[in-house]
């Protein structure tokens, strides 16, 4: 089990020495966010982050949960990924998703599709350019969405065969799990009546089920495939620990640390979590 954190609150300077204490402390990886507006909420580019993580780290891996790619033109994102890749010498990884509409800004503001059938067609379409492009070879694309003629992406991503990709999974949303198993990892989301509703043990071990019997054959290149669990891991250390290691028996491999309670969850609260090291 791997263990990540996710730089929910403060200002810029703050959010990159989290990712600094993040790797101090033993993380394996760091997550900012991707939103246009949550309201008053301090609200950050997310590339422009990695890239300044990306320079003052070493080893963590580096990403934003999730990367909302349905309001991004697929080639601005090739070069910010390859840009960060390479800044971190391969150590991005891509969590993707729809989006929410009005916590991640698209419904405040103008030019922005909305439904959840348009934005898992501009997230699909995204994600094959991206995997043409990240080849470094002249391509040609004519999806439902974006169209590209004869274009070269270069340099390439350091990593192979591809930068890893995580999508979320809204179990057990056919549809949306078929996506998640096209790539690198799945990030389970169940669909219950609280939206917010953390993944169990017995949602992973269905998932992991599920994945046995639809999983693609992988490139032999690749990493092993990913499932990926966020939330909260309650304050006391040793109830931590064993909430996070049952999701790892029932085959999760990655915990990601999500505080979004703006309340609790000040800079100097999530910075003093983090420097206490991930629940192993």
């Amino acid at each position: 089990m791997r263990h990540a954190f996710v730089g929910s609150y403060g200002s810029a300077d703050q959010i990159v020495e989290m990712a600094v204490e993040a790797e101090r402390a033993g993380w394996d990886a760091f997550f900012t966010w991707d939103g246009i507006t949550i309201g008053e909420v301090d609200t950050f580019d997310p590339w422009v982050l990695l890239g300044a993580i990306a320079v003052r780290t070493e080893r963590i891996r580096l990403g934003a949960q999730v990367f909302s790619l349905a309001r991004r033109r697929p080639w601005k994102v090739a070069r910010e990924s390859v840009t960060v890749d390479q800044l971190s010498h391969g150590r991005l990884i891509m969590p993707v998703g729809l989006g929410a509409v009005e916590d991640g800004g698209y419904s405040r503001v103008s030019g922005e599709v909305t439904s959840a059938r348009e934005r898992a067609e501009r997230l699909d379409d995204c994600l094959d350019v991206l995997a043409k492009a990240w080849t470094g070879e002249k391509f040609s694309h004519d999806g439902p969405v974006y169209q590209a003629t004869d274009v070269v992406f270069r340099p390439r991503p350091v990593q192979e065969p591809r930068i890893p990709v995580w999508a979320v999974g809204l179990w057990p949303a056919p549809r949306s799990m078929r996506r998640a198993a096209r790539w690198d990892g799945v990030i389970v989301q169940p669909r219950e009546e609280d939206p917010f509703a953390p993944a169990t043990p017995e949602h992973v071990r269905r998932v992991v089920a599920w994945l046995g019997e639809h999983l693609p054959e992988r490139d032999p290149a690749a990493p092993p495939f990913d499932v990926v669990v966020e939330g909260v891991s309650v304050d006391d250390r040793s109830a931590a620990v064993e909430r996070v290691a049952a999701l790892e028996e029932a085959g999760a491999s990655w915990w990601v640390e999500s505080r979004w309670d703006v309340e609790r969850d000040t800079p100097e609260a999530l910075l003093a979590r983090i420097r206490q090291g991930p629940p192993r």
